[in-house]
């Protein structure tokens, strides 16, 4: 009786810790030139002995892998709201869930435990059409003993992948959370050098507009200072701006390849109510040029706009950025008190920079009925609303909820959920998609910083679910991808192949997926449509 047993997964299955085998040694992929391929490799110890395991890879000439083990992290309650069929694991959770990806090709496995491996395969754009074989083996032991080989055959379509053409994607990048957990100060020397790999990661995984945190991002209170924009009060009584900061952040991130560019909210989050905290030559929160209880259109804040939106306008125009950016009022205001506070804000820029549009998140269409935001940022519980009554620049996003049959991205979300994100944006034509959280490493309404490797759900479950404060982890020299972030990436992927391909909305193919929550539930079902795609396309 052998000691293991290795065989391959596809990525819409989560492989958990007590997980049987379910795959076999071969997998069949489909897929275009320029595409990257996931798959997972997984091996289950048999025995009552721990077990040293390594995976290699044998791939054509000109061919790239990368090859990460699945590490675990403790999920002690599953998502609330949400019906078992929505649900991911059950068999297994509450307890450890796989999620963070770590740059390793071995492991120690222990007595009767299955270890997945997340495998990435470039296609690289010159590939010929027709079959390609990847041959994978663990090697197990001391004894350098070999395993069966394991097979994944990729059928290569006659098309390349092209750049996605429509659909901004940003996360809000939390450069405060980068400075509490590395301990550098912002924007020295070696805080820029943490910046660029995580730049590097958003952008690899299809978001192109990058957040700049021109201003202290008001999200979830105050944490601390990280003003890019330097802001001087000569004794004149005029404001003077110096963009240098704000310039090293911009061209860092175009170098990683992002092409918009998403700007902090101008006033306080959730009702409108006071201005923006702005410091005085970036400094610490002493140097705030006027008290957090300044009122949103007061003529203390309308002073400083008067000035600050021209010089803004004027560094826009001169980087080219005006017609690449996403500008913000509120974030998430809602019921008739806020609306009002909302209201009167806007009106106040549409008089100081007529040449703003602003795009918000918001979910109460009398919003968008009323003319006061250009651009909805609606939840998906209400896009296809916005989108049926004719807001057809609606972007989409979703954060702790909804839940249940909605898709989202929590750690017991099923994963075909989770890719099925980018299909759902091009069937329903959503403009942009926005989410709050790509590295929030925070207690929630705390300054305290959480280890995103024991809580997930930033000590605010129910509230927030397991996994919607962060899609990544903090390593040593950058980011740590996690599966969930993984699915994401390959669904913007997916959001491309249709455009490559020029796949009508109203296509046979996509006539299931009704909306955000009305779409098949089926593992096989985006590999079997990719499959069928890619087929005609060869024809």
């Amino acid at each position: 009786m052998p000691s293991a047993i290795s065989w391959l997964e596809p990525v819409s299955r989560r492989v958990f810790l007590r997980s049987a085998p379910r795959g076999g040694t071969m997998l069949r992929l489909a897929c275009a030139r320029g595409e990257k391929v996931a798959f997972q490799a997984c091996l289950r110890q048999l025995g009552p002995k721990a077990v040293h395991v390594y995976l290699s890879a044998a791939l054509p000439a000109g061919w790239e892998c990368s090859i990460r083990r699945v590490g675990w992290v403790p999920l002690p309650h599953l998502s609330t709201e949400t019906e078992l069929q929505d649900l991911e694991g059950v068999e297994h959770l509450p307890g450890l869930v796989p999620d963070p990806l770590f740059a390793e090709r071995e492991a120690v496995v222990g007595p009767y435990e299955t270890q997945p491996f997340w495998v990435t395969v470039q296609v690289p754009e010159d590939a010929e059409p027709g079959r390609v074989e990847l041959a994978l083996r663990f090697v197990t032991g001391g004894d350098d003993q070999a395993m069966p080989p394991l097979t994944v055959q990729l059928e290569v379509a006659p098309v390349t992948l092209g750049k996605r053409q429509t659909l901004p994607v940003t996360h809000w990048f939390y450069a405060d959370a980068l400075c509490d957990w590395y301990g550098v100060d912002p924007w020295e020397e070696r805080f820029w050098a943490i910046v660029e790999p995580y730049m590097r990661d958003l952008v690899a995984h299809g978001v192109n507009c990058q957040y700049v945190p021109l201003f202290t991002p008001p999200t979830d209170g105050i944490k601390r200072p990280t003003q890019l924009l330097r802001v001087t009060t000569p004794a004149s009584g005029q404001y003077a701006f110096d963009w240098t900061d704000v310039d090293r952040w911009v061209d860092l991130a175009q170098a990683a390849g992002a092409e918009w560019f998403e700007w902090t909210h101008l006033f306080t989050q959730w009702g409108v109510q006071n201005a923006l905290r702005i410091y005085r030559d970036n400094a610490d929160e002493s140097s705030v040029l006027w008290s957090p209880e300044t009122a949103a259109t007061s003529d203390t804040y309308r002073g400083f706009l008067g000035q600050f939106l021209p010089a803004f306008h004027r560094y826009l125009d001169a980087k080219g950025l005006l017609d690449r950016s996403v500008f913000h009022l509120s974030d998430e205001p809602h019921g008739e008190e806020h609306k009002k506070a909302y209201g009167a804000a806007r009106a106040m820029l549409r008089d100081l920079a007529p040449w703003m549009r602003v795009a918000d998140a918001l979910s109460e269409i009398d919003f968008a009925r009323e003319g006061l935001t250009d651009i909805p940022i609606p939840s998906i519980r209400t896009a296809k609303q916005f989108q049926d009554e004719g807001f057809d620049q609606s972007w989409a996003y979703f954060c702790c909820g909804p839940r249940g049959p909605y898709v989202n991205r929590l750690m017991d979300t099923p994963l075909t959920k989770i890719r099925l994100i980018g299909w759902l944006l091009y069937r329903l034509s959503a403009k942009g998609f926005l989410h709050w959280g790509y590295n929030y490493w925070y207690r929630s309404q705390s300054r305290q910083l959480i280890d995103p490797y024991q809580e997930v759900a930033a000590c605010n479950w129910p509230g927030w679910a397991g996994g919607d404060p962060f899609e990544v982890y903090p390593g040593a020299d950058g980011p740590v991808d996690s599966v969930r972030w993984e699915l994401f990436g390959l669904g913007l992927q997916d959001y491309a192949l249709l455009e490559t391909l020029e796949v009508g909305r109203d296509h046979a193919a996509l006539a299931e997926l009704y909306d955000y929550h009305r779409f098949p539930r089926e593992e096989s079902w985006i590999e079997q449509t990719r499959d069928a795609l890619l087929r005609c396309a060869g024809t």
